[in-house]
């Protein structure tokens, strides 16, 4: 083999629990992960491991989410859901039978027997089975900071990084039952001392964008195909933007085909309203329910004029990408091979749900990688995870990286600009505060108090997520994300007043702490000085 191909998927979302109603349209983004990216990711695994096909390959799994695939109210909705869905496309196939389209409910027929399975094989606890495949030794499990907040924008505070750090990597322990030794920084935000915040937790490397090794205070010898020690020994690999922009980019990358099942034109639109209902919220509004029956067709193509997807078709492309996708690491790595003394790593680093969520086919297309990596070696593409690199190749340059995150123009502008600047001055409030009474009350006894504070560190926590700003920016969901801002501020700032007037209203904190529940173990003493 002439290289090392990484393959780092970053699995997030916010924590987003609404257990007042009955039906919430932002819970959906979990149930569509769930059914579309999480476990399908985990058959996958198990018929490769079944075939004996090895792959490797690494997983971020951040505290948020993994809270949620442990939560019992939410994944027996998600089971409630699934089984809806089954009684759906059972419907479908009965209707659709001599249509076009009857391929097409067959395999989504297949589709949820499968996921119903892995729901059933790990006892409604996703996390258990991607513990599985590292005990393996296909998959290396890493942490991210608590609730994925962007750390750049913190370290004029130094305790605020410190406790999304700390959390995230006891949550991630807890919940997988061993320290991880990686790390992904939320949004790939990377400032200059983060890493030492990162050694004290026992962090070994992280994840950055290209231009934080690239633009380096030493040039880089190897560019980004060998990570780059910090001066506190602390590793940084980099995002190789060829592999990666080949298989992201709806343009110009794969999930662009025409042959590709189309995202936005859902059943839930198409079909009768009368129909249609009963798989709806319970408010009667039309959304996407997940079955979709159309192909991108054409690059300008309206909605309503997209042709039947064909799922024969699809596969085909599928099988062709993955052959191209390995062609073009093979000629990578002779290329880099010319100039290094050394194998190359190739971090090929994307959102987990970008496969099968927003890229219907994205599964089978890891799938193909490693079947054909195996058959045809003359790929000589080889599978690795950053542990395994740095123990073959322990010896590596060292420089004070720059400054930079994979959001448009690298650095922190997605997440301060003017729909979501005002966050930050009520924030950093808070945080001057949560560290002003973790250190006033770091040695008390008193459990009340010890409650009110461990709730207001998990508010302060959730307020910090990036995923608010970020949603702000892009105009989605905008109310929501400022709502939830908001309420965050808002419960800790109540909470902070039970404190000082040490009068606590039982049934709010009761409330808040069902509504919020997440780092059951948290302990507000990471905030304390």
């Amino acid at each position: 083999m002439s290289g090392y191909l990484n393959l780092v998927l970053h699995a997030h979302l916010p924590f987003v629990r609404h257990p007042e109603f009955e039906d919430f349209l932002e819970e959906d983004w979990f149930y569509e992960a769930c059914l579309e990216t999480y476990m399908p990711l985990l058959s996958m695994f198990e018929r490769l491991h079944n075939d004996n096909i090895p792959f490797k390959l690494t997983m971020s799994i951040t505290p948020t989410l993994a809270s949620m695939m442990k939560d019992s109210y939410l994944m027996g909705k998600l089971e409630r859901r699934m089984y809806k869905l089954r009684e759906l496309i059972g419907k479908e196939k009965k209707r659709k039978i001599n249509t076009p389209f009857y391929e097409t409910v067959l395999m989504y027929e297949r589709w949820i027997k499968r996921n119903l399975d892995v729901l059933e094989k790990y006892d409604f606890d996703l996390t258990k089975g991607f513990k599985r495949f590292y005990e393996n030794g296909n998959l290396e499990l890493i942490t991210c900071n608590a609730t994925h907040g962007f750390l750049p924008f913190m370290q004029a505070l130094p305790k605020l990084v410190e406790a999304q750090v700390k959390v995230g990597v006891e949550s991630f322990k807890q919940t997988f039952g061993f320290k991880p030794s990686g790390i992904w920084l939320a949004e790939c935000g990377y400032y200059r001392g983060v890493e030492e915040i990162l050694q004290k937790n026992d962090i070994e490397y992280f994840f950055g964008e290209t231009h934080s090794i690239m633009y380096a205070d030493e040039m880089p010898k190897y560019g980004v195909y060998a990570p780059m020690y910090t001066p506190s020994l602390v590793a940084c690999f980099a995002r190789d933007p060829e592999s990666s922009k080949q298989v992201w980019s709806a343009k110009e990358g794969y999930p662009g085909d025409f042959d590709y099942r189309e995202f936005y034109r859902d059943i839930g639109y198409d079909e009768d309203y009368d129909y249609i209902k009963p798989y709806l919220h319970l408010d009667g509004q039309r959304r996407f329910v997940g079955l979709k029956y159309y192909r991108i067709t054409s690059s300008f193509s309206d909605l309503g004029s997209k042709e039947p997807y064909n799922p024969f078709w699809a596969q085909n492309k599928v099988k062709i990408h993955a052959a191209n996708f390995l062609f073009n690491r093979q000629k990578q790595f002779e290329y880099l091979n010319s100039m290094m003394d050394r194998k190359p790593i190739v971090n090929a680093m994307f959102d987990c749900e970008l496969f099968g969520h927003w890229w219907w086919e994205g599964i089978n297309f890891l799938e193909e990688i490693f079947r054909q990596a195996h058959s045809v070696k003359e790929f000589g593409v080889g599978f690795t995870n950053v542990k395994d690199y740095l123990q073959e190749f322990p010896t590596n340059q060292m420089s004070n990286l720059c400054e930079s995150s994979w959001g448009y123009k690298g650095y922190g502008d997605v997440w301060c600009e003017g729909s979501n600047e005002w966050i930050y001055r009520p924030l950093y409030e808070a945080g001057i505060k949560m560290v002003e009474k973790a250190t006033l009350y770091k040695n008390t006894q008193d459990k009340k108090i010890k409650r009110l504070l461990n709730q207001m560190a998990r508010e302060l926590l959730l307020a910090q997520s990036s995923d608010w700003a970020f949603i702000m920016k892009t105009g989605t969901m905008v109310d929501y994300a400022i709502k939830r801002t908001k309420l965050h501020l808002k419960r800790f700032d109540t909470l902070l007043e039970f404190l000082e007037k040490k009068a606590v209203d039982k049934t709010f904190l009761e409330t808040v702490e069902f509504r919020d529940k997440v780092f059951p173990k948290i302990s507000y003493k990471v905030y304390a000085l």
